[in-house]
């Protein structure tokens, strides 16, 4: 691999570090983003659900229905599997082809003037007077770790790390398809998902099921997604049999924005900055806001020569509410509130906030 010298080195080419590259790119800098992956839609780590939000983003600009399913409803479940509808006018989810939204992020960046390196792994870097070489790779002015939640470039330079982990698996059902297509099916019980939930979906190419559980330090055992698929086969449709046709898993930060994201011009953007929902663990949308927002901030440095500064980057949510929420999904969960409560306006105000930012309306109560 040839060495050169770029203007910014993105490490990590998900969803925050191709924002950040793109916006750098359109400003006429050089930006290299690379990644150790060989095709970008191998090995993922995000379920690829999309607020709707999410397609207001440039990045997603042009991108082909055939890769995205409207889900107009949730579908929320007590532990006792009661369920509630909850909707608000003219918001929908959309689930995704995971695999082939992330080439086609991929080739768009590059039509956009972005240099896409796959199959190259960071390693280290050393500072230089005015920036930092990546040996085999290059130099750079500015080096941005868009590389996920083990973030390798906040450990190798010294940044704010991610502490606060959920644990998530989803299996892929090729072909599948739901009793209830329009929901995204969302099932609250500690027995599960303690510290979180599980999720069920119909997508472009079949169905996704997930389960995820808070991580806690010396419980390394993954969700029990089989059990869980196997006890809502029946409001699912899915057999409970059925294996699933692909497996992702991976670590969600829920712990919020670390406190060191820059330094001696390097920046994290993304989940390697714990920007990710403490509670909901929304990261794509959280995530291409604050990497397009890195890379503006980078724009604006390379045009004046000065630094960006901390308060230059803003694109990270408060999450106040959400913190709360998170720390009482950490100390005080039972199934029991949520199992006598999941009809009453309180509860239903409160998911609606959490799904759709406002408040909603319920549709039906089964």
């Amino acid at each position: 691999m040839h060495n050169g010298n770029h203007d910014v080195i993105v490490v990590g080419a998900g969803f925050a570090g191709l924002a950040c590259a793109r916006e750098i790119a359109a400003a006429g800098f050089r930006v290299c983003v690379i990644d150790r992956k060989r095709d970008l839609g191998e090995r993922l780590h995000t379920t690829g659900i999309l607020v709707l939000e999410a397609l207001e983003c440039e990045l997603f600009a042009g991108i082909p229905a055939g890769l995205l399913h409207a889900v107009p409803k949730v579908r929320l479940y007590a532990p006792s599997l009661e369920s509630v509808d909850l909707s608000a006018p003219g918001y929908r989810f959309f689930t995704t082809d995971t695999p082939a939204l992330m080439r086609w992020l991929g080739q768009r960046s590059v039509a956009a003037g972005v240099e896409l390196r796959l199959a190259c792994s960071f390693r280290d870097a050393t500072p230089m007077p005015d920036g930092w070489h990546l040996p085999g790779i290059g130099d750079c002015r500015y080096l941005v770790g868009a590389d996920g939640a083990r973030s390798r470039v906040a450990e190798h330079l010294g940044l704010g790390r991610v502490r606060d982990f959920l644990y998530g698996i989803e299996y892929e059902f090729d072909g599948g398809a739901l009793r209830t297509p329009d929901a995204l099916h969302c099932f609250i019980s500690r027995r599960w998902a303690p510290g979180y939930i599980g999720w069920i979906a119909q997508t472009p190419t079949g169905v996704q099921a997930g389960l995820a559980h808070r991580q806690r330090r010396g419980r390394i055992a993954p969700p029990d997604l089989r059990g869980f698929l196997a006890q809502v086969a029946s409001l699912s449709g899915l057999a409970a049999d059925r294996r699933p046709d692909s497996i992702r898993a991976g670590l969600i930060p829920c712990g919020g924005p670390v406190r060191a994201r820059q330094r001696d011009n390097v920046l994290l953007a993304g989940d390697a900055a714990g920007v990710v929902s403490p509670v909901t663990a929304g990261g794509i949308h959280a995530g291409l806001r604050h990497g397009a927002e890195v890379g503006r901030a980078l724009v604006r440095s390379l045009r004046s020569g000065v630094p960006p500064q901390a308060s230059a980057i803003r694109a990270i949510p408060a999450w106040r509410r959400k913190r709360a929420l998170r720390w009482a999904f950490d100390h005080a969960q039972w199934d029991w509130p949520f199992d006598l409560l999941l009809k009453s306006p309180p509860l239903r105000r409160v998911a609606e906030q959490l799904y759709f930012h406002r408040r909603g309306r319920r549709a039906k109560a089964d």
